[in-house]
């Protein structure tokens, strides 16, 4: 049984380690995909406060956050296409 390839005794130095390529890395988000979010996020969180500051209730701020959010989302969406 060989644990070792053959040819693999030589000294290494200075070679790459075999996570390293030459292949360009992909983004992991399309920068569409991230506009869409970040602007999403931030209508959330600018309805969340505002609502904060109206009613000083934290739980139906964060509900019309959330809301905002997945309604700035969705917009969002459709107007970048």
């Amino acid at each position: 049984m060989t644990v070792r390839r053959p040819g693999l005794d030589v000294n290494t130095r200075g070679a790459r380690s075999g996570m390293s390529s030459s292949v360009p890395r992909r983004a992991l988000l399309a920068l569409r995909t991230a506009v869409i979010l970040l602007g999403g996020l931030v209508a959330g969180v600018a309805a969340g406060i505002l609502t904060f500051f109206v009613v000083y209730n934290l739980p139906l701020a964060v509900l019309a956050g959330i809301s905002a959010c997945a309604g700035a989302i969705k917009y969002l969406d459709y107007l970048i296409a």
